[in-house]
């Protein structure tokens, strides 16, 4: 066998296990859990009460407000709820706490030098007084109920953290590739939380015990994988509540998501060289699942350019000798897709150039990881 051959067949493997096998066997261990119901487990921890919202923020006092009042218009929060406001230094500020209506439940703190979403967030979580603290951003709404289920699934013995349930915009057009994608994503991440813990938390809405917080590293890229690992590392679980949902308001263009996922990809190779005992199958309870949750995931377009390769290779010299067989086949497909709906063309040209980019950022990702560069909040 050819060394393109078995390069093919390893790439395809690998393929099929990340993305089929995978979630196949997560999807089918949590039906089973599902219906055999888990075992209680003693609690360590008192109960929990009271609930501090960190908002991490550079936006504008306007969208800033906006997103407090949302949040404090919850209809089954616990009475004792606060909103932190952390602003941080890496952008100048008007004094947005003095020109804002009066509210005892609302505190705004300055983030750490030197700045940064990390150490923003530090400095946020330091100011809060809750037995929970949840994080969002500024740009998604809750449904008024989404804070109240956070904090009920807290008060589970052995979750340390829990997820919520972010629901992309809607264009009003098919789905995009990412958004695809990102439903595939919040499925998993659920049947892992049934089986044993979600691999990571959704940035825009999760909520944490607040005596199991760890201070961030400054310059740290992912706060929504670092935070639920390290208290996967001191034996918690990490959930995941469909019910509490949110919705992002933010439409962003493909550029934007090439730069966020590229970042994101980045921050995961970060984590790893910051936080070694996650690729310790005895410190890590969940290592089977953050291999292939997240880091075989890196290996995506390189196998499929092996696979590509491949059938380019095998492929091409069937179709140079026998072209008058598969002229009339290619003359048919152009013309299928020639007939296509102007409005089903521009999505698959947007699919394509969407995966295209995702592929693209996983690149990137490695170079970066590659060359310990972890500046690329705005690469």
């Amino acid at each position: 066998m050819k060394a393109l051959d078995v390069g093919a067949y390893v790439a395809a493997v690998t393929l099929a296990a990340v993305w089929l096998f995978y979630p196949l066997v997560m999807g089918a261990l949590a039906s089973l859990l599902r219906h055999r119901g888990r075992a209680a487990e003693p609690s360590r921890e008192p109960p929990l009460g009271s609930v501090s919202i960190v908002v991490a923020t550079r936006d504008e006092p306007a969208s800033v407000w906006a997103r407090v009042e949302d949040c404090l218009e919850a209809t089954n929060a616990p009475a004792q709820l606060e909103v932190i406001v952390a602003l941080d230094r890496g952008r100048r500020w008007d004094p947005i706490d003095n020109s804002a209506p009066g509210r005892k439940a609302v505190q705004f703190v300055w983030g750490d030098e030197p700045g940064g979403k990390a150490a923003t967030l530090n400095a946020g979580v330091r100011a809060a007084s809750g037995d929970i603290v949840m994080f969002t951003d500024t740009s998604q709404r809750f449904h008024p109920e989404a804070i109240g289920r956070l904090a009920d699934a807290l008060r589970q013995p052995g979750v340390g953290a829990v997820s919520g349930n972010l629901e992309l915009g809607s264009t009003g057009g098919p789905p995009s590739l990412v958004t695809l994608y990102w439903r595939f994503e919040r499925w998993l991440r659920r049947c892992e939380a049934e089986v044993r813990s979600s691999v990571g938390v959704t940035g825009a809405i999760y909520a944490i015990r607040r005596s199991l917080w760890t201070p961030l590293p400054a310059g740290l890229l992912l706060d929504d994988l670092y935070t639920p690992m390290q208290i996967v590392l001191r034996g918690y679980r990490v959930g995941f509540v469909e019910g509490a949902r949110a919705w992002e308001t933010r439409q962003p263009r493909p550029t934007e998501e090439y730069r966020r996922k590229a970042r994101t990809l980045t921050g995961v190779i970060q984590l790893c060289a910051w936080l070694p005992e996650l690729l310790s199958p005895v410190r890590n309870d969940i290592w089977l699942q953050f291999l292939f949750h997240k880091l075989l995931r890196f290996l995506t377009p390189y196998c499929t350019m092996a696979v590509g390769a491949w059938c380019l290779v095998a492929i091409w010299p069937m179709l140079t000798q026998h072209w008058s067989f598969w002229l009339g086949p290619a003359v048919a497909a152009l013309l299928g897709v020639s007939l296509l709906s102007a409005n089903r063309t521009r999505s698959l040209r947007n699919v394509v150039a969407e995966a295209f980019l995702l592929s693209g950022a996983v690149m990137a990702a490695t170079f970066h990881g590659l060359r310990g560069r972890w500046d690329v909040w705005q690469k």
